[in-house]
C-alpha cells in the first residue's frame, strides 16, 4: 500500500441555515470511492477523535476510499448546540454525505460507531451512491428497522462480545430481518474496543475491500 495520506481540515455546511461542522478529510487521488464516518453520542464525549473512528478512517484509506469524519454540531469546533436527538444528527450526517458526493467519484460507504452507526442507517435513504453500511457497535434500541428495509446494499456490523450497550443477542435479533447483513464478533471486547482496535481495523478493512 502507498504511504498514508495526510488528513486535511474540512468545513461542512448543513443546509437550511444549519451549523457549519468541522471535519477531517483524507483525499486519495487514485481512490475508488468515498466514505463518511460518524462518531459516537455527542452528549457522552463522542467526537471524530475517537480511536474507533480514527481506526475506521485508516481502514477506508486501506480500501482506497477517501474518507470524511466529522464532529456533531456543538462538538469541537462545530457550530450549534449539542443534542442527542436523531433529527439534527441525521441532518449533520446527510450534509457530510453531500460533501463526500461532491468531492469524489464512485460508490460511498456510510460508516458509524455506536450512536453514529444508528444515525448512518437513518441517513442513507434515497442515496443511490451509498452501496454499503459499516456499523460498529450499533445499540439495538437505536436501530431503525424501516431504514434497514429501504436499504438494498450490504450491511456489515462489528460488535464486541462483552458490549453492554449493544448486547450480542439483541443485535443478532435486530439483524434477522436484514438479509444483506453480515455480523462479526470480536471476543473479549466491550463497547469501546480499547484493547481490540487492531482486530477492529482488520475486520473493517476486510469488509470495505469486498466492494459494493
Amino acid at each position: 500500500m502507498a504511504p498514508r495520506a495526510f488528513e486535511r481540515p474540512a468545513t461542512i455546511a448543513v443546509p437550511e441555515d444549519g451549523p457549519v461542522l468541522e471535519g477531517l478529510h483524507v483525499p486519495l487521488p487514485d481512490g475508488i470511492g468515498g466514505a463518511v464516518i460518524a462518531p459516537p453520542h455527542p452528549l457522552y464525549g463522542g467526537s471524530m477523535e475517537s480511536p474507533v473512528v480514527t481506526e475506521l478512517a485508516h481502514a477506508c484509506e486501506h480500501a482506497s476510499l477517501e474518507s470524511l469524519r466529522f464532529n456533531w454540531r456543538g462538538v469541537g469546533a462545530s457550530q450549534g448546540e449539542k443534542t442527542g436527538d436523531f433529527e439534527p444528527a441525521v441532518s449533520d450526517y446527510a450534509a457530510s454525505l453531500d460533501w463526500v458526493e461532491d468531492s469524489c467519484e464512485g460508490p460511498i460507504a456510510a460508516c458509524g460507531y455506536s450512536f453514529g452507526a444508528a444515525t448512518a442507517i437513518r441517513a442513507v435513504a434515497d442515496r443511490p451512491r451509498v452501496r454499503r453500511l459499516l456499523l460498529v457497535a450499533p445499540p439495538p434500541v437505536m436501530l431503525d428497522a424501516s431504514s434497514f428495509s429501504g436499504f438494498g446494499g450490504r450491511v456489515d456490523v462489528i460488535v464486541g462480545d462483552r458490549d453492554e450497550f449493544a448486547p450480542l443477542a439483541e443485535l443478532e435479533s435486530a439483524l434477522e430481518a436484514v438479509p444483506t447483513a453480515s455480523l462479526e464478533v470480536v471476543s473479549e471486547t466491550d463497547h469501546f474496543f480499547m484493547y481490540s482496535l487492531r482486530e477492529l481495523g482488520v475486520l473493517a478493512r476486510g469488509f470495505l475491500a469486498r466492494g459494493g
